[in-house]
């Protein structure tokens, strides 16, 4: 059994969906970003770092695993799914994981932080991040055009990816003029275990939409989190 603590984002989902597509039993443990649950010590003993997600693998010992992407590889080591075992289809696993991870996420969730959460409009930090994540889709794009997933079959590092770039319109950005991501987004969307993990936890938000009377709640709140200068960022 699988402990698992997250929150509605994207490196939460990312989590998530590996679990529903491995079908590994998971017991979930909501916390509260804005209540800085992250924070508490009971939490910081699982995960140093204070960000979600995290789990705990009750039938290893009770053995924590933090950091999304190491998260991932174990639970993919773990079942033997989701990532070749052979030295090459690792490795081209392993740098699309780490593509998302040192790319994608953080230059997404700074547009997130520009676009929408912080109060005042710095525009040359918006085109900046907003900038960076488009020149990042069109790498996937100009990759996905040969290959119908990102490193052979369907892994580990297709969820990681797909949990971020499915937001994009969050960040201000459109993927119209791309076509094989378009292609490779839809593809994973309908998934049933991509449909089902990014339920978990259930919100009110859909991260895949722009606007509405609970998108611009939950941008409040983010945005008190900002201003008050509270320790991390914003949930996405």
């Amino acid at each position: 059994m699988i402990d698992l603590y997250t929150a509605a984002t994207p490196n939460g989902h990312k989590v998530s969906i590996a679990l529903e597509e491995l079908a590994l039993p998971y017991t979930l443990h909501a916390l509260s970003l804005s209540a800085r649950e992250q924070k508490e010590p009971w939490f910081l003993a699982i995960n140093p770092n204070g960000r979600i997600p995290a789990i705990i693998d009750r039938d290893a010992d009770d053995f924590a695993v933090f950091e999304s992407g190491a998260v991932l590889v174990y639970l993919a080591e773990k079942t033997g799914r989701l990532m070749p075992a052979d030295v090459k289809g690792r490795s081209r696993v392993m740098q699309w994981l780490m593509f998302q991870m040192g790319g994608v996420g953080p230059m997404m969730g700074q547009a997130n932080v520009f676009f929408r959460y912080f109060p005042e409009k710095i525009q040359p930090a918006i085109d900046r991040y907003q900038g960076e994540s488009m020149r990042l889709f069109g790498v996937l794009d100009a990759h996905l055009k040969e290959h119908e997933f990102l490193a052979g079959d369907y892994s580990i590092a297709d969820i990681a990816n797909w949990a971020w770039v499915r937001t994009h319109r969050w960040s201000g950005l459109e993927v119209d003029a791309l076509p094989n991501l378009a292609r490779w987004l839809d593809q994973i969307a309908a998934r049933p275990a991509a449909q089902r993990g990014v339920l978990v936890p259930p919100s009110d938000i859909d991260l895949t939409r722009a606007s509405g009377d609970k998108a611009d709640a939950f941008v409040q709140g983010a945005r008190n989190m900002v201003e008050t200068g509270a320790p991390g960022k914003p949930g996405v």
